[in-house]
């Protein structure tokens, strides 16, 4: 089987700026979930909009199997889902159905398909009977919920997510952590949260400077005090030794 993702020495940089990304590589095997740690600015969130062939740079990257080229792009784009930092820029639709339905009805499907993985989709997160709200009336979490289920509608094999719990409340962010980890999709999830990280995946990449710094399994390397204080990061409470 392909790799879910690979990144092979890709580097890109934005214009009039020394930010970016400088010789990453990556491998992602299916059935992972990776958290990428590292402080704000660190290239994070650009190395999940190059994966997602939002920008484009020098090197190699492949989504199973495929490489991120244009030819390729509809196919990959039904193997890759992309959850954005701010669910108002994915909910634009009248009624959240039609926001989930959107992605289904692009594809061509038949009418009763598209309804179908709607309600699966709405009915994995959580949205069941809120079918006609309108998304500006959800709460933060049932946006989150509502931006998640567009994609998963879509049933990739992929989820790339940014800061998937900005602004949560304690109970928004548990029952999003419950819904992630419950998913069989391959997860990457960019977050500065090191609690989230460590609840949620079982392998971390820690990128700074637009440079992977450590990867490994995600206890061992958020473990390292040393480590995450050189870029800017606290030990995840249930990893500090006791006072």
């Amino acid at each position: 089987m392909p790799l879910a993702v690979e990144v092979a020495d890709y580097s890109y940089r934005y214009p009039h700026s020394s930010e970016g990304l400088d010789a990453v590589t990556l491998r992602v095997e299916h059935g992972e979930k990776v958290a990428l740690i590292g402080p704000n600015g660190a290239g994070k969130s650009t190395l999940l909009l190059a994966i997602n062939m939002f920008v484009r740079g020098e090197g190699v990257i492949r989504i199973d199997g495929m490489d991120a080229t244009a030819r390729n792009a509809r196919r990959i784009r039904e193997s890759l889902g992309c959850v954005l930092q701010d669910p108002d820029e994915q909910l634009f639709m009248p009624t959240v159905f039609e926001d989930v339905a959107f992605g289904p009805m692009n594809l061509g499907l038949a009418r009763d398909e598209v309804e179908r993985r709607t309600r699966d989709a709405l009915a994995t997160v959580g949205l069941a009977g809120m079918e006609n709200r309108a998304p500006y009336h959800l709460s933060a979490g049932q946006k989150r919920a509502a931006a998640i289920a567009t994609v998963l509608s879509m049933r990739p094999k992929i989820i790339t997510m940014d800061e998937p719990d900005t602004s949560l409340d304690p109970r928004s962010r548990r029952n999003l952590l419950s819904l992630l980890k419950s998913l069989p999709q391959t997860l990457l999830v960019a977050t500065c949260n090191m609690d989230f990280a460590l609840a949620l995946c079982e392998r971390a990449v820690l990128i700074d400077h637009g440079k992977v710094v450590a990867d490994g399994p995600a206890g061992d390397v958020m473990s390292r005090a040393d480590l995450m204080e050189a870029h800017g990061l606290e030990v995840p409470a249930a990893l500090r030794a006791p006072c």
